[in-house]
């Protein structure tokens, strides 16, 4: 494994049934992520995915790629821009996990996640251990 190496590609395609069944798991009721009149109100274009949906999401390729080989040590992201999950088609999100740093300790995996190719997770950075 090399620094730049792509490790995990993977593309999520939500739509407004996902964010009622995120709503669902978190607690997260929030109506900007259900209904685009509350949205709209508070200036956004539009029903909004959550963001701990889009950062959860982020993540699971590495998790997946990890398999039994190794752990999630720490993971970080900053929320660059909205997912707005259109009312018809939905949104895809689009994640490439590529190696960032490398050391004896730990491995830095660096995420680049997009929607309507625009970066919406800025600094995505998933420290793992592999056994």
């Amino acid at each position: 494994m090399n620094v730049g190496d792509i490790v995990a590609e993977r593309t999520f395609h939500l739509t407004r049934d996902s964010l009622v069944r995120y709503a669902g798991a978190s607690g997260d009721f929030n109506p900007i992520h259900y209904r685009d009149d509350v949205a709209q109100s508070v200036g956004l274009p539009g029903v909004l995915a959550h963001g701990m949906l889009t950062m959860g999401l982020a993540v699971q390729p590495v998790v997946d790629w990890l398999d039994n080989r190794g752990v999630v040590l720490g993971y970080g992201v900053r929320f660059t821009r909205p997912v707005v999950v259109d009312p018809v088609d939905g949104a895809t999100v689009t994640v490439v996990a590529k190696v960032g740093a490398l050391d004896e300790s730990e491995t830095r995996i660096d995420l680049t996640v997009t929607y309507a190719d625009a970066t919406v997770l800025g600094k995505a950075q998933v420290r793992v251990s592999l056994t």
